[in-house]
């Protein structure tokens, strides 16, 4: 068979060699339909219409030249023309006729995917570009789809639409800007039988993280019924976040969760293709997919990846849209592309974003990106306005849609009211390298056309927007001539989000992270609320007060409200506790992650939801109960016991076996005894008969260990007994120091008195350290001191310190240090 003068291949037929005859979509359908079906992914059976058949759709209309005048002269900046000219060639195309021989083999290729399913199946009609998808330029998105397509008629006008969304002002725009010639892209037509996602649901997966390229993660996004409204933004999908190496190896390795606002959905219509229609209230706070489907998928489309590099000879991440189809129950990949966005960068140059000075807050929205913008703002509500629009503007609008490339490519920057990270203002922005704000909800309202603002999306998951234009610097790293150091530089983390934006710092691993912004901005709530949820859900019904009684139930609602889906409570504290903790560990594996157990002082624990139930007020809370005080007190152990589920979980459900547990602030030899049996009895005991020496081996952290922090000058003076009980110390330089001098490290009068560098408190550093390698346990700092204070880390290096953890952004410029006072000794 000739398949160069083929009108219709199936997608048996085609492998991704193919992509000039049916393009970039259909190419990969067929690719995984012949060699990945074998394999247990389940994708639907359908065919292509070829571009030699959109060519010869063309040529027997004689449509080649009559185009070429139309665009010839085209300025794509100008956008009322690009308008004018776009539709023009597609009116031309739309009223071609089809030639009689293209017709009969279109419908006969549909007759016969109807014996394979059901006659006059439905089908989704999909353009796929001989250009599209190529690893350099993605396209997509630049054309056509329509679902739901039914009959021969109804599938020939599908067709032909396809064909004519080759000229969308958008496609036109991107192909300039691409460099490609017009004629030297055709266009093919993926006929596929539509999967009744309408019924359950479906998404999009990428196999590596969108913002920041991280790519030992499997993201999958998903909402109910069609595909649309998670690319049109309509709805914030939910969002798992799965660890491809434990998922390997047989764990269930979803890492993170986010329950969405999935408040419609797209139906197969009853007098229209399709139509939009509410979700239930029951659906709205129910996952679209189960944990076990979600690591079904994971599975595919880890097998996909693997799949296109060893076809591709280089590592691809992948792109990849998945349906459920809620007649039959089973899952779907409807189709795959390689991702273009990270998997193109630059590897070993790292830019950062900082702002030099903080403004005036306006709004906050979803980050896409890491960069910041400043400019002026142009709200645009209506697509018809998009000649309005100047180069170098931000862009503020409700949502964008693909009619709104042309100007979104002369953008600084891109505020919408609605979207969520995988709509399409979002993917667009990623693929243009600008910074956009999504979810920002009241953009267009409280901004105004002219203002002068300043973007930041180089903070985390949270994207703000500041009033007036503030200065900011581009720092660039090459990580290709970073040294390496004896001493190994580690990375202190707070925030789960600030894993995967840092994974690519030279470092050894986390030297210090923080439950404490876990609790405050992910989980909010205090531990025994939950606990005694309940308990004070009946309470609340015998109070006599009713401004009490009112506040009481108020907080009861907000609590039902961020526990939506968890009947039990508890478990919402260890799941949202476990994603925060495996982020991190992730991000930085094999390299062991060091956590340290909640460290919040009463005050601090006061200010989440319900704390001032459970919380004393306490003068000196610095020196209160904090630590590991609180872990075997009556008032908190049950608490503690949710950290120990917490870290389990992390360890032997989700495969992240990196990580190590920290006991903060321990002041006695029997504080520790005591915490470490509640440990114990939840599981987590030390495997001392493995651990031997293991500090030393930076990527050997299966066999459970236990640090303690050494802040503590008891933890000094009698660390010969502390030793025995854990495998090693990091020493907490600030508390040590307040108490070792007796400051209250809070009370700014004293700071004059002294910090890390008094002599003192540098005779416990040196002794501890000294101890530790004595007795071949690990002994690290996590702290400032050595980046900030002059002479520090040469200290530090020439005691001996084994790991120094610091803040991201001092890391590099201490390991340049590190590496010199290694040198001169």
């Amino acid at each position: 068979m000739d398949k160069l003068r083929e009108f219709v291949l199936w997608f048996d037929q085609v492998g991704i060699e193919d992509t000039p005859l049916v393009g970039g979509k259909n190419a990969a359908l067929g690719e995984m339909y012949r060699n990945l079906t074998p394999m247990g992914i389940k994708v639907p059976n359908g065919f292509a219409v070829t571009s030699y058949a959109y060519n010869y759709f063309i040529e027997q209309n004689d449509l080649k030249k009559a185009i070429y005048d139309i665009l010839k002269d085209l300025d794509t900046h100008n956008i009322r023309q690009l308008q004018q000219c776009g539709q023009q060639v597609r009116n031309l195309i739309l009223t071609g006729s089809f030639p009689e021989d293209l017709k009969n083999a279109i419908w006969k290729a549909y007759d016969d995917l109807g014996l394979c399913y059901f006659k006059d199946p439905d089908v989704a009609v999909r353009s796929s570009a001989t250009a599209e998808d190529l690893p350099d330029a993605s396209f997509a998105g630049e054309q056509e789809t329509y679902l739901n397509v039914r009959g021969k008629e109804k599938l020939l006008l599908a067709v032909k639409k396809c064909f004519a969304s080759l000229f969308t002002d958008r496609a036109i725009s991107y192909r300039n800007d691409k460099k490609f010639d017009h004629f030297k892209i055709a266009l093919s037509v993926g006929v596929q039988k539509m999967v009744r996602s309408d019924l359950a649901g479906s998404g999009v997966a990428f196999t590596l993280d969108t913002e920041t390229g991280f790519d030992k993660v499997i993201v999958i996004n998903g909402a109910y019924g069609l595909g649309e409204l998670i690319v049109q933004g309509q709805v914030i999908p939910d969002e798992w976040i799965v660890y491809k190496e434990a998922l390997k190896k047989g764990y269930k390795a979803i890492i993170a969760k986010s329950l969405g606002e999935k408040s419609k959905k797209i139906i197969y219509g009853k007098e229209r293709q399709t139509e939009l229609v509410d979700v239930s209230s029951a659906d709205y706070v129910k996952f679209v997919l189960t944990d076990e489907e979600v690591l079904k998928l994971a599975k595919w489309c880890s097998l996909i990846e693997e799949h296109f590099s060893q076809k591709r000879g280089k590592f691809q991440p992948m792109d990849i849209e998945w349906a459920k189809d809620g007649e039959i129950n089973e899952l779907f990949i409807v189709q795959a592309r390689p991702e273009t966005v990270h998997s193109t960068k630059q590897k070993n140059v790292l830019e950062e974003y900082k702002l030099e000075v903080k403004g005036k807050e306006l709004l906050r929205g979803i980050a896409v990106g890491t960069k910041i913008a400043t400019g002026k703002v142009r709200i645009i509500k209506d697509v018809e306005k998009i000649h309005d629009f100047q180069k170098g503007e931000i862009l503020v609008t409700e949502i964008t849609d693909p009619d709104w490339e042309p100007i979104m490519k002369i953008a600084s920057g891109i505020i919408t009211d609605k979207g969520g990270r995988t709509s399409h203002a979002a993917i667009v922005s990623r693929e243009l390298g600008i910074p956009c704000i999504v979810g920002a909800q009241r953009a267009t309202s409280v901004l105004k056309t002219g203002q002068m603002i300043t973007m930041d999306c180089s903070s985390g998951v949270e994207g703000v927007i500041f009033d007036k234009i503030l200065d900011y610097k581009i720092i660039k790293h090459d990580l290709g001539i970073i040294p390496e150091t004896r001493t190994h530089v580690m990375v202190n983390i707070g925030s789960p989000a600030e894993a995967f934006k840092n994974h690519f710092l030279p470092v050894k691993g986390v030297g210090l992270a923080r439950e404490e912004f876990i609790l405050a901005s992910h989980i909010r709530i205090h531990p025994n609320v939950l606990i005694d949820y309940f308990e004070l859900k009946e309470r609340s019904k015998k109070l006599s007060l009713k401004s009490q009684k009112l506040k009481f139930e108020a907080m009861l609602k907000e609590i039902e409200s961020l526990t939506a889906g968890y009947e039990d409570k508890r478990q919402y504290y260890v799941d949202k506790l476990a994603y925060g903790i495996a982020k991190i560990g992730v991000a930085f594996a094999p390299y062991q992650v060091i956590v340290r157990f909640s460290d919040f002082k009463t005050n601090e624990y006061r200010t989440l939801l319900g704390g001032e139930l459970y919380e004393p007020h306490e003068e000196n809370p610095m020196i209160g109960w904090r630590g590991a005080s609180r872990y075997y007190d009556p008032k908190f152990a049950e608490a503690f016991k949710l950290e120990v589920k917490a870290i389990k979980k992390v360890r032997e459900e989700m495969g992240v076996t990196n990580i190590v547990p920290m006991i903060p602030f321990v002041r006695t030899v029997e504080e520790v005894k005591r915490v470490i049996e509640i440990m114990r009895q939840g599981g987590l005991e030390r495997d001392v008969q493995h651990i031997n020496s293991c500090h030393k081996q930076v990527q050997d952290c299966d066999h459970f260990r236990i640090y303690m922090m050494c802040e503590v000058p008891s933890n000094v003076i009698l660390a010969d007994e502390f030793l025995e009980l854990v495998d090693g110390y990091s020493i907490g330089s600030n508390d040590l120091t307040q108490l070792t001098l007796g400051l209250d490290r809070d009370a700014g009068i004293l700071a004059h008195i002294g910090n890390e560098n008094n002599e003192a408190v540098k005779i416990f550093i040196r002794q501890v350290i000294k101890k530790c390698l004595e007795k071949h346990k690990y002994i690290g700092i996590c702290g400032q001191a050595p980046s900030d204070i002059e002479g520090y880390a040469e200290f530090l290096v020439k005691g001996g310190i084994e790991s120094i953890s610091l803040n991201p952004d001092t890391v590099i410029k201490t390991i340049l240090k590190i590496s010199q006072i290694e040198k001169s000794i």
